[in-house]
């Protein structure tokens, strides 16, 4: 019987070969608007986001350009995605402190980062990783969650302690393409609800 190092590497390996690129799913122009798209994607696809963030990241890049928008405003955007209205009340606070405590720079450390309004470590994983290179974790979402159950890769369904049980299995340096390629698993080949008849991975269920 396989360990779970070794049944993760394996997987690992298959999906490299599924998926030798990757990159986020989420548009952006800026690193300001790389954490306002994973801000908004909480709960809400991807493809949803991508469809709303073109008009509001035209017209606003930086930290400093959110913090002059009223609640009003930025919802006018924005209001087509679930819980809009509590996502524009922490990208506001979140703006506002990013434009007057970081000059308009994102921070540079998990601490810091999840200490803005409706910045969990999700979200400060994939934006530290993305602009910064820095990898502190690993980021857990809906997809990841749900494949890592099912790989027997943990048997915790609380993201953060998930993230501590791949983190304890999984290579370092694979922790961020990790992510990326369960997600893409996730959407092409074995969605929820799935019966997992031609799941490529589907040896590994279990």
């Amino acid at each position: 019987m396989m360990t779970k190092e070794e049944k993760v590497e394996k997987i690992v390996g298959e999906l490299k070969k599924l998926f030798p690129e990757t990159k986020t799913a989420l548009d952006y122009n800026s690193d300001f608007n790389l954490l306002v798209a994973v801000m908004l994607s909480a709960q809400t696809t991807d493809k949803k986001v991508n469809e709303v963030s073109p008009a509001l990241f035209s017209d606003y890049r930086i930290a400093g350009d959110y913090a002059k928008l009223s609640q009003e405003d930025l919802e006018k955007y924005i209001s087509s995605i679930g819980l809009y209205r509590g996502k524009a009340r922490n990208i506001l606070k979140t703006a506002k402190i990013i434009h007057d405590d970081f000059n308009d720079k994102l921070p540079k450390t998990m601490e810091e980062m999840v200490a803005l309004p409706g910045v969990g470590r999700k979200t400060a994983n994939i934006v530290l990783g993305v602009v910064y290179g820095l990898i502190t974790g690993i980021a857990v979402d809906t997809h990841v969650k749900r494949l890592s159950l099912l790989f027997g890769l943990t048997k915790n369904s609380n993201p953060d302690k998930i993230e501590k049980d791949l983190m304890q299995i999984l290579s370092k340096d694979e922790w961020q393409e990790f992510t990326l390629r369960m997600i893409d698993y996730g959407r092409k080949y074995c969605p929820a609800h799935c019966k997992h008849t031609e799941c490529p991975l589907r040896k590994y269920i279990g």
